[in-house]
């Protein structure tokens, strides 16, 4: 163990020495932060609305109003002719335009389906998409719409648990502490020992009494302390700034999150093992990690909504489970009752990488 410290020490002059690693150990995630939580939102309100009303009533007056005093839309504007209106949208004026036909109050006075149109833009698809639904659920609300002729109004109650506001920061910031934990493990200690074969003194590292394991375990150690660090810096901006909830035990949280972490600073050692240069072992963590984590983890798309070979990738992406454990705990509150499978399955990517990376390591020096 005192060899092992020994290399850790060393380690870390070395990171101390290297204003690049601390610049990505430190100001990396909180640039992330930032972006993520304030500059990338899902969150779709005062969408810019043009209206072309042909009826001119207190009905379709009604209506215009009702889609203005919504959070969702935000009148820009109203046009007299259906080429005015197409050309707002062409400029991108606004992104919904409404239409309301001649005739509108008097087939609503009549008890008639009273027809109105919305035009999207449909460029910016995710906006069209959900600005149609609230639209469709405003006029749904004033149309007092029926299942069928011969039953009655649907009184819905809908109740949001875990982000009652919707709110896509809270999702992706959530998220974000697995993603940021993934950089500072597999990315940083891919180019440790890749680092030392690159300028020759794993020959001089190797000469000494220090086994393959104390070696791995001190370019370990430095890394797990920063990353825990990053963790609790990166868990703290999520609640106090960002307005996350933190409904479950911190403690769980910091050791769940600790779990991964390993995994990802064995990955980043296995790659650093194989690698003779530290410009393949970061395009190697790239690649096999951040991607991954990034694109197959749940922290954007649902893995349900990924076709079925994709999802079957997923299970091997150790990141997949840090995702169920961060959201679950900070935003439902779960224990390890619920989140086991996926502690065990941490654990053994844990021991399998670590494994593999002694192995290489010992065959590249042997």
């Amino acid at each position: 163990m005192k060899r092992a410290l020994a290399m850790a020490r060393k380690e870390t002059i070395h990171i101390r020495r290297d204003p690049r690693s601390l610049a990505l150990a430190f100001l990396l995630p909180l640039i992330l932060f930032t972006l993520f939580g304030y500059a990338l939102s899902f969150d779709v309100d005062r969408v810019p609305l043009v209206v072309l009303d042909r009826d001119q009533t207190p009905q379709s007056r009604e209506v215009i109003e009702a889609f203005n005093g919504s959070p969702y839309f935000s009148l820009v504007g109203a046009v007299n002719t259906e080429e005015e209106l197409e050309r707002t949208l062409d400029r991108r004026d606004a992104l919904i335009g409404l239409t309301l036909q001649q005739g509108f109050a008097a087939d609503r006075l009549n008890g008639v389906p009273a027809k109105v149109q919305l035009l999207a833009d449909g460029s910016d698809s995710l906006t069209a998409q959900l600005a149609i639904g609230y639209a469709q659920g405003i006029t749904a609300v004033l149309s007092g719409t029926r299942l069928s002729p011969d039953t009655g109004s649907l009184d819905a109650r809908v109740r949001i648990l875990y982000n009652p506001e919707l709110k896509s920061r809270v999702f992706t910031v959530s998220g974000l502490v697995a993603l940021i934990m993934i950089i500072i493990g597999a990315v940083l200690t891919s180019l440790t020992i890749a680092r030392e074969w690159e300028r020759g003194t794993m020959e001089q590292i190797i000469a000494t009494r220090v086994s393959p394991g104390e070696i791995l375990l001190g370019k370990f150690l430095p890394y797990f302390a920063i990353g825990l660090l990053d963790l609790a810096g990166g868990i703290t901006l999520a609640v106090h700034v960002f307005g996350v909830p933190l409904k479950g035990s911190i403690v769980l949280l910091m050791a769940l999150s600790a779990l991964f972490l390993a995994v990802a600073l064995g990955q980043g050692l296995l790659i650093s093992t194989v690698s003779r240069n530290q410009l393949l072992a970061n395009q190697l963590a790239l690649l096999t990690s951040f991607l991954p984590a990034f694109l197959l983890s749940g922290f954007f798309a649902p893995i349900d909504n990924m076709p079925a070979a994709i999802r079957i990738i997923t299970y091997f992406v150790p990141a997949r489970y840090a995702m169920t454990i961060c959201r679950g705990i900070m935003l439902k509150g779960v224990g390890l009752s619920i989140l086991w499978p996926d502690v065990l399955a941490l654990g053994a990517f844990a021991v399998l990488l670590f494994m593999l990376a002694q192995k290489k390591f010992v065959r590249r020096i042997g």
